[in-house]
């Protein structure tokens, strides 16, 4: 089914809250979810039987770069010597090295928590690696409670990034915390 007849068949079939906003909202973020769930598919089975992280993390990024709307970076920041390091990603060139606690990535990776920016020029501290980025969403990357890395999105769009995005990237990096061996990536 194409996303123009499922949001056709969710608008028939879903009764109005309040007012047309509403009702407008929710079917989009029934869209949204649908949409991470397809995305999540596809990179189980981008990486399954798949050993190598280096590969895994690069075909991620770009697996996400093509398939999210309005962003213009998509990557990973893995954590090694107390500090983020540039990883696989799509965009253009990135900053090598993020302290903890400092930007956007920093931030997240210190408070251990997932990060949306709705304008980043208003983040106290934001490193701007690409000036025409508006927003931003960060995710850790937490395996047995230790942090591996990030996955970091930006957007020439403020406020593209919502909590669907936060959910649906959340159970993303779930995926792949779950199926890569991070060991030789963190030395």
């Amino acid at each position: 089914m194409t996303w123009f007849y499922f949001i056709m068949v969710v608008a028939l079939f879903t009764p109005p809250i309040d007012n047309g906003r509403k009702t407008v909202r929710r079917i989009l973020m029934i869209a949204q979810d649908e949409h991470y769930q397809t995305l999540n598919q596809a990179l189980q089975g981008l990486i399954q039987g798949e050993s190598d992280a280096l590969a895994n993390l690069a075909n991620s990024a770009a697996l996400l770069f093509q398939s999210l709307e309005k962003i213009n970076w998509a990557g990973f920041y893995l954590f090694k010597e107390n500090q983020l390091i540039l990883g696989p990603f799509q965009g253009k060139p990135a900053c090598i090295r993020i302290a903890l606690g400092k930007g956007v990535c920093g931030t997240a990776a210190d408070k251990r928590e997932a990060i949306v920016v709705e304008d980043v020029h208003q983040f106290p501290g934001h490193i701007a690696c690409d000036g025409a980025s508006a927003s931003e969403i960060v995710i850790p990357i937490i395996k047995d409670d230790t942090l591996l890395g990030v996955l970091d999105i930006d957007s020439p769009v403020k406020a593209r990034f919502n909590e669907e995005d936060r959910r649906g990237l959340q159970g993303f990096i779930e995926i792949l915390s779950a199926n890569i061996h991070w060991e030789g990536l963190l030395r």
